[in-house]
């Protein structure tokens, strides 16, 4: 396709407005780094936990609706074997967010923890920490592809520059106002982008619903005329997959650093309840362009289109289809203005992704490493961070083929691993190292029993409905919430079968390697702390 030169305008335009603004964002870090007690991590992890409603609103928002959250939504209500019921992720979001600020941000900002891993290094020690901060570091890095690859997607509509240069661009774009100004930076330039994607979205719909080459969108959603209904509908055999589907993205979101990060930055425990409350609201909002502009492609005739005949989804095109729509649809103008909305979704999630897992290897596994790291040491390791993930996560995108090994892999390793023993850390005061390593191999190794395609792992472990299509097993169950239910049973159950054993003597004490069991007789000064390891220890 020939070079849009007003996109390519637009797009620039709008990577300057994005830079600067980081950069005036990162000044106001370095002057606040000076006068702060609280120390340089805070500012740069939490924005010296100064972060208000409003603002804190725009970040957590922006940085779940990113661009794959935009494409993919008017993708699944475009695509004639899946439809809105499979495209829920407005919902899936928004009841993340209730359920985040129900019972999440209030434990979590009540002890100003600096990340997620926080609790667990108070009640496991540095070390399993360090282990278990693992899987939320590689959950982080493995989004980055995901948010720069749906922005390369964008591009490649309106431009004939190479889709590795335009990735790259946008990628040092993030990195570099990430580097300067930590959050503080990527809560402003949030606000910018939000603001971007929500203007430019409900400017576009009115457009998209205007054109005169579709079908009543009310008519097609429950009667087959260019394809399928854009409703959708669910086999009986779907019925347990898409339960699984929705509860992964609906809970798992919740073992993700970028969740927390955003709560713990606020500046009252109350104001981080009321931005998850407020973004779920805001996130169902913005949720509806792309369902809107998904169905009218669904009930469009493209032969009268300047795209022609066959459909998107014909020539393999159904992931782009809502940039196609909007560059076959709208005027020039608003479709550049679409683009630039896109471009922020996208840029708006990455540097968010950036900066969790550097959070997450910072505190949590370079100092487990390094105990007496300086925080001129760590600031340091911060920006290399960064850069180096920054440059990982975009050299992943050369694997555009397998993105669906990214999105997999992250979402299971939060949602089957991280979730349960959150919610034990946080939650159920019997549970001790010995039961999170428990947890975490019965959630890991069920899961790679449970088979997946994408790695080409067979399915070995056989649950009610495991049927073989084409020679393959497959799943028709559940499992991926019977992974994660049987990680948050094993790890109550063998933390008090751990305490029984080394609190009776009935296993020596010499091989009670996480010391677990309580030494000598309890102080006032002992029963006023948190305890590190709660066990059966009624103070606790």
């Amino acid at each position: 396709m020939a070079l849009h030169i007003p996109g390519l305008i637009m797009m620039v335009v709008f990577y300057i407005l994005v830079l600067g603004i980081g950069i005036w964002a990162s000044v106001k870090s370095k002057k606040m780094e000076k006068n702060t007690l609280n120390g340089q991590i805070e500012v740069s992890f939490l924005a010296n936990r100064r972060v208000s409603l409003a603002v804190g609103v725009f970040t957590m928002t922006a940085t779940w609706v990113g661009g794959a959250f935009i494409i993919g939504v008017a993708e699944f209500v475009y695509d004639p074997t899946k439809g809105l019921i499979w495209a829920l992720l407005p919902l899936q979001m928004s009841v993340s967010f209730v359920i985040g600020g129900l019972f999440f941000a209030k434990p979590m900002r009540d002890k100003n923890y600096t990340t997620m891993m926080d609790p667990f290094q108070r009640k496991y020690g540095k070390t399993l920490t360090g282990l278990l901060a693992v899987v939320p570091f590689i959950s982080e890095v493995m989004w980055v592809p995901v948010t720069l690859i749906s922005l390369g997607i964008t591009v490649s509509i309106f431009s004939d520059l190479p889709l590795s240069l335009c990735i790259w661009i946008s990628a040092a774009v993030a990195i570099i106002y990430t580097v300067l100004g930590g959050l503080y930076s990527v809560a402003y330039t949030d606000v910018v982008q939000l603001l971007l994607v929500f203007c430019s979205l409900w400017l576009c719909a009115p457009f998209v619903l205007a054109s005169d080459v579709y079908t009543d969108i009310t008519q097609t959603a429950v009667n087959h005329t260019y394809q399928a209904p854009w409703l959708g509908h669910i086999e009986s055999h779907e019925a347990w997959t898409w339960v699984d589907n929705f509860l992964v993205m609906t809970l798992g979101n919740l073992a993700f650093q970028d969740f927390h990060q955003r709560t713990l930055s606020s500046n009252s425990t109350s104001t981080a309840r009321l931005i998850c409350f407020i973004a779920a609201g805001v996130v169902i909002v913005l949720g509806i362009p792309p369902i809107l502009i998904g169905a009218v492609a669904a009930s469009t005739d493209w032969n009268m289109t300047t795209y022609g005949s066959p459909s998107p989804y014909e020539q393999g095109e159904a992931a782009m289809v809502l940039p196609i729509v909007l560059l076959h649809f709208t005027p020039t103008a608003v479709f550049v203005i679409g683009m630039g909305a896109i471009a922020g979704a996208a840029m708006s999630s990455t540097d968010s992704c950036l900066l969790a897992a550097t959070s997450i290897f910072t505190t949590s596994i370079y100092k487990a490493i390094r105990h007496q790291a300086s925080d001129r040491e760590l600031q340091w390791v911060i920006r290399f961070s960064i850069v180096i993930l920054g440059i990982v996560g975009t050299s992943l995108t050369y694997l555009d083929d397998n993105i669906m090994t990214f999105w997999i892999l992250s979402s299971d390793l939060t949602y089957t691993i991280m979730l349960p023993q959150l919610i034990c850390v946080l939650f159920i005061r019997v549970s001790n190292s010995y039961g999170a390593v428990a947890g975490f191999i019965v959630a890991f190794v069920m899961r790679v029993l449970c088979g997946e395609p994408v790695f080409n792992l067979p399915v070995i472990l056989h649950f009610p409905g495991c049927t073989l299509e084409d020679g393959v097993y497959v799943q028709r169950s559940p499992f991926k919430t019977i992974c994660m239910l049987s990680a948050l049973v094993s790890i109550p159950m063998f933390s008090y079968v751990a305490s029984l054993l080394f609190n009776h003597g009935i296993v020596p004490e010499r091989w009670d390697v996480f010391k677990v069991k309580p030494q000598g007789a309890p102080t006032p000064e002992d029963d006023a702390r948190d305890c590190d390891e709660p066990m059966l220890d009624t103070r606790c």
